[in-house]
């Protein structure tokens, strides 16, 4: 049973898969959720929960269960740029502007069909004339030999979204959570985020090249003073003579720097413009502009 754990207005509040939500008294330490909580072990509609601070032990019957309609799924999108924008107290606070959405739901994964579940969502019109015949094939009915074989043998095709075909596609593992979307749904930021939540961003990092050490692992160089011949940003010496004679695994040194995918987790959503579908979460997004996100509900805590 996978759910999520945050602070609401100083209370612990605790969702399951569920989408049952547990106040719990007041406390002030979060705990990661996994299967289990740590500290908390969930039997049927009950919950022990242990702190980590002496507070003791609380109970939660099934007489203080309320609902909360939370999905597991995240969105694709595209980084803007960043700016500033000036908070409720008048700070200014620094922002990534994020394109999230219209996201279609492509293709929902099962355990009978797949061995796992997710749900499979895209972003990005891509012109049908760049498409492969597999990509409309994906999102559209097209005839082909194959259909025309299933449909007389009485067979049924999965459904498809009925889109143009997506440029940026990506899996949301679900694995048990109830997220309630059928193929062909259309996802948006306002649907699947709200202001003041938090989010994980995924992104791939700016591709600089070959580097040297300096650059690619902050080596602090060789001296800068008198004597020193020419090897100011060297990195120096690379391992022993005798022993071990070799080259250890691992060893910090010069090469392809960036280009790699890069998680920045727990980013809070300081403002959300529906109508544009754009986010603005606060700090900084990997990538350059114009490169594709995935944004997805943290499981980072505290």
């Amino acid at each position: 049973m996978l759910g999520r754990a945050w602070i609401a207005r100083e209370k612990w509040v605790v969702e399951l898969g569920l989408h049952r939500l547990f106040p719990v008294g007041f406390m002030n330490h979060l705990l990661l959720v996994d299967y289990r909580l740590y500290g908390c072990w969930i039997r049927g509609a009950r919950a022990v929960f242990v702190s980590r601070r002496p507070f003791g032990v609380f109970l939660v019957s099934e007489s203080v269960l309320c609902w909360s309609e939370v999905m597991p799924v995240g969105l694709l999108g595209r980084k803007v740029g960043m700016t500033q924008v000036y908070g409720d107290e008048g700070v200014v606070v620094p922002v990534t502007v994020l394109e999230l959405g219209p996201c279609p739901v492509l293709q929902l994964r099962t355990l009978e069909s797949d061995g796992y579940e997710a749900v499979q969502i895209g972003f990005g019109d891509k012109p049908r004339r760049l498409a492969t015949r597999a990509e409309r094939g994906h999102v559209a009915e097209i005839s082909s030999k194959r259909r025309k074989r299933r449909d007389a043998a009485g067979q049924e095709m999965r459904a498809v979204a009925g889109c143009e075909p997506q440029r940026f596609v990506r899996e949301f593992r679900t694995d048990g959570e109830n997220h309630g979307l059928e193929v062909g749904a259309v996802l948006n930021a306002e649907s699947q985020f709200e202001v003041g939540g938090r989010v994980d961003v995924v992104a791939t990092s700016k591709g600089r090249g070959t580097a040297g050490v300096m650059k690619r692992h902050n080596f602090a160089g060789q001296r800068a003073s008198h004597g020193v011949k020419k090897v100011h940003r060297h990195p120096g010496s690379i391992g022993q003579s005798a022993d071990p004679s070799r080259v250890l695994k691992g060893t910090r040194m010069a090469g392809r720097y960036g280009s790699a995918q890069v998680t920045v987790r727990n980013l809070q959503i300081v403002r959300i413009i529906g109508e544009e579908n754009l986010v603005m979460v606060k700090g900084a997004v990997p990538g350059p502009p114009n490169g594709f996100v995935l944004v997805r509900p943290t499981n980072k805590m505290g």
